[in-house]
């Protein structure tokens, strides 16, 4: 409160004329004092785009956790290498022959890291039912040899380093649980719709898009119609869980838990749609990794290509809805060895290139899960910064969320101002990072972050939100 009135008799005293205007980072300061309180470590950095002038800096080149604003880093970093109009390729080889409608030989499915390839959050046909349909209409009835799955455009390490164990077993919201592999389908995920039977009785689940998770149900139908207490136990690493507790009468409801392996999910999903479309498949699956040596394409002729939408298509999604599998996808295809590493070292020259120091930076991952990621905000300030001038502006600036914009991480929030800019959120970690207008119609880059509360999180997203109508207000 102390800093509220003191804002208001600076404001007196620059109608009077004794003191210089109120600065930007006053403004911002009397709403940070008010909302939040020394439970809360800010990072403030706020610069005017056309100039470049600074207008408020506070902690700005600390080391802070991103959380999802770190997607700005890896969607930025894409566009500038790969291009707006860069599409993944996946395609099906044959190392073989077809005769008389009988397929023999190798049938290699090459994946190159598309996060959208069978993607229930991207609207498209399913490519491998696609295909499998397509084989049929070829004329091809029976399969034999094997079905191989190439996952080489990325290593095989698909967890970064900092993810909660929890996010890999039974989590899936928009990308939280996954694997990262370079043959992905289906989000890497599987969804289980649960529904209750009689009282006493075991709840029906089936999973989509196909059975592939080994489901031990020992749950039970309660005969209330209130309450819930259905628990999952899954070790590490398997395609086996259990299921134990209660449902409440009349339930009905989902579960996405993520696979342990991509490559034995795409393989296993292309030959449910062969089988479906009527072809006998009497075909081995068999990961890359288990081959004596990678196969020869060469030596093998593609049979079927799809091709992702362009990729200022699919930074859209990430960006809009925060969507952490997509940018852990992207982050891997910006490694020329499919590493995080060398994902990390990409960005880092990337920004190095645009003049932006990069002193406090640890990247560990593309999604912002991480909590071993450290961003500075005049890192994401700078990015901002650049990406308005950047021959890639358009795609980028499209794909940040307008304020109170639907289906977007800023639905309900300032609706009133025009701002476009991208959010993050982890446990006490609340950040956005985008871009507004001042008074006089200036454009303006602005970077706020918040780690290590202990208040309530609606209050520090209320105190962002001020901070953003603040630098929006000022002259």
């Amino acid at each position: 409160m102390r800093s509220v009135l003191a804002l208001g008799v600076a404001l007196v005293l620059v109608i009077l004329g004794l003191r210089a205007p109120i600065s930007v980072e006053e403004r911002l300061d009397a709403v940070r004092v008010q909302l939040t309180s020394d439970q809360t470590f800010w990072g403030i950095y706020v610069q005017e785009v056309a100039s470049g002038r600074v207008l408020a800096a506070q902690h700005a080149h600390q080391g802070l956790l991103p959380a999802s604003t770190q997607k700005l880093l890896t969607t930025a970093a894409a566009l500038d290498l790969l291009g707006p109009d860069f599409r993944y390729e996946t395609v099906l080889y044959l190392n073989g022959k077809i005769e008389g409608g009988i397929l023999e030989g190798d049938l290699i499915l090459r994946g190159s890291g598309d996060p959208t390839f069978g993607s229930p959050s991207w609207d498209a046909p399913d490519p491998l039912r696609q295909w499998a349909q397509e084989l049929a209409k070829q004329g091809i009835t029976q399969i034999k040899g094997r079905i191989i799955g190439d996952d080489n455009a990325f290593d095989d390490r698909p967890y970064a380093d900092g993810w909660d164990v929890d996010y890999l077993t039974s989590q899936f919201t928009l990308g939280l649980g996954f694997a990262v592999s370079g043959l992905s389908y289906h989000d890497n995920h599987v969804v289980l719709r649960v529904a209750a039977t009689p009282p006493g009785m075991p709840p029906r689940v089936q999973q989509e898009p196909i059975s592939y998770l080994h489901v031990d149900n020992r749950a039970l139908t309660a005969a209330r119609r209130y309450g819930e207490a259905l628990g999952i136990e899954r070790a590490f690493g398997s395609e086996s869980l259990r299921l134990y507790g209660t449902v409440p009468a009349g339930y009905h409801g989902t579960l996405g838990l993520p696979v342990a392996n991509p490559t034995r999910y795409a393989l296993a999903a292309f030959r449910h749609y062969l089988i479906a479309a009527g072809i006998t498949v009497e075909a081995a699956l068999v990961d890359v990794d288990d081959l004596p040596s990678p196969p020869r394409y060469d030596r093998s002729r593609p049979l079927l290509v799809h091709a992702s939408a362009p990729l200022k298509e699919i930074v859209q999604l990430i960006n809009r809805r925060s969507h952490n599998f997509y940018a852990e996808q992207l982050f891997r295809t910006l490694s020329p060895d499919g590493t995080a590493e060398g994902a990390a070292r990409r960005i880092q020259v990337f920004l190095q290139r645009q003049g932006i120091a990069t002193q406090g930076l640890v990247i560990r991952d593309g999604s912002g899960l991480s909590r071993k990621n450290l961003v500075p905000p005049a890192v994401l300030g700078g990015l901002l910064r650049a990406m308005h001038g950047h021959p890639a502006r358009e795609a980028f600036l499209a794909s940040l969320p307008q304020g109170g914009e639907q289906r977007s991480t800023l639905v309900g929030r300032l609706s009133d101002v025009p701002v476009r800019a991208k959010t993050g959120s982890l446990m006490h970690v609340r950040t956005l990072c985008g871009y507004t207008t001042t008074a006089d119609g200036r454009t303006v880059a602005f970077a706020f972050m918040a780690n290590n509360y202990t208040l309530p999180a609606p209050r520090v997203v209320q105190a962002i939100d001020q901070m953003v109508r603040a630098l929006h207000a000022s002259p």
